[in-house]
Parts: structure tokens; sequence; C-alpha cells
């Protein structure tokens, strides 16, 4: 395979890159609506869970714990504060099903992984909690193709400038791949890496940006499986 000849780093986003996640929190948010169906209809709710998850990412961070207790004072405010304990419980056992939800890893990823291990360092680079991320890491079977593995709490051009000198020989000669405009390819990019965009079926809300089209250092693959492809075009 050609490479190129100053692209020594890959780096990896995980969650809904390298596995299913965010079908998980949707499924989630599916159950809370029914939940609360007698206070407000689906729509409307799912906005005020929105407008809470982004009150609280900075007190509570990325993750399940964080959507829980979204959920929990989202259903306090649309019930005027009279939610029944029953429906608390409930969310409470749909978060706990979620930290223990099984890992499913997306097509094409070991295969892709496989075939760049030889040319490059693999970092995954991944957001949220710690104790979930790391449950998922160990569950998906795919920690021993990379050589390290970072969670961060959010995702900025210092972060990657940081990593990718810790890991390789700086944020000029990496490239970042994940399904996230936003935390993913936009801060990647201002740090001066490749950013490669590959999109899954479902985006959180707090994700959307709009796509870099004209950026010099910007692709976008179908899916992961096209990214030696890509790299062959790239030597």
């Amino acid at each position: 395979m050609s490479v190129v000849s100053t692209l020594d780093t890959i780096g990896f986003d995980a969650d809904d890159t390298l596995w299913h996640n965010e079908t998980v929190f949707k499924l989630t948010e599916d159950r809370f609506a029914g939940l609360l169906a007698d206070y407000a209809d689906k729509s409307h709710l799912a906005e005020r869970l929105l407008d809470a998850e982004r009150r609280n990412v900075t007190h509570y961070g990325y993750g399940i714990k964080g959507f829980m207790l979204s959920m929990i004072e989202t259903a306090l405010e649309v019930t005027d504060q009279k939610v029944p304990a029953s429906v608390i419980n409930e969310i409470l056992d749909a978060g706990k099903e979620m930290l223990s939800h099984p890992v499913e890893p997306l097509p094409h990823v070991r295969e892709t992984l496989e075939a760049v291990a030889g040319d490059y360092r693999l970092v995954l680079i991944t957001k949220g909690d710690l104790f979930d991320q790391e449950r998922k890491i160990a569950a998906s079977g795919l920690a021993d193709y990379f050589n390290a593995i970072e969670v961060v709490s959010e995702k900025s051009a210092d972060t990657y400038q940081t990593l990718f000198s810790r890991h390789g020989t700086g944020a000029r000669n990496a490239l970042m791949i994940g399904n996230s405009l936003k935390s993913d390819i936009l801060p990647a990019l201002e740090a001066g890496s490749i950013g490669v965009h590959v999109p899954y079926q479902i985006t959180w809300g707090l994700e959307h940006a709009e796509e870099p089209a004209q950026h010099d250092r910007f692709h976008r693959i179908d899916h992961i499986g096209k990214l030696l492809q890509l790299l062959e075009r790239l030597g």
C-alpha cells in the first residue's frame, strides 16, 4: 500500500466510528418519551431533554450518567415537579441497562484496523465517562490494535496537538477519523491534521456542525472500510 510520506499517525474516534453508540441513546430516549407521554408529546420532550443536556454537559461531561441526570431533570420540569417516583426508578434502570449494553463493532472496522496497524501508529481518542469508555473499549475486542488509548473530557485543537505530539510526530503528520464534524473533524483540521469524516446514521443534537467541504485537508468517506482507498489516494 502506498503511504503518505509524512503521515505516521492515525487517530480514531470510538463511539459511532468503531462501534454503535447513539442508537442506544435513541432507544432509551424513546423509552423516556413513553414514560412521560401523559405530560409532554415526544418532539417537545426531545427539545427539553436536549436543552437540559446542553446546560449540563459542562457540569457532568459526556456520557450515559450525564444523560440520565438530564432525563431526570427534564422529567421534573415537564411534570411541574410531580413526576412519580416509579418513573424516576425507570429512568435509573434504563441508564443501568445502557451501562451494560453489549458493544457491537461497526462493519469493516476490524479488517481496517488490521490493514493499517502495521504502517501507522494508531491512537484511539474518545471523550466521555472514563469508566464507561474503558468498559466499551475492553468489550469491543479492539484495544490491541492501538498503540495508545486516550479518554479525554473534550476534543479541541489543543487536544489533538498534544496527543499527536505525544504519540506521533505532531498534528501535521496525523489523520483523525470520526463521525462527529464538531468533535473529530473541525478541531483536528484546526490543529493541522487531516480530517476524515465517516458519518453515522444518527448524530446527537449537540454534535451538529457544518461540513468544511472546501478545506484542503478534509475528506469524507461512506464507511470506515474506504479508509484504505483514501490513504492510497493521499499517497
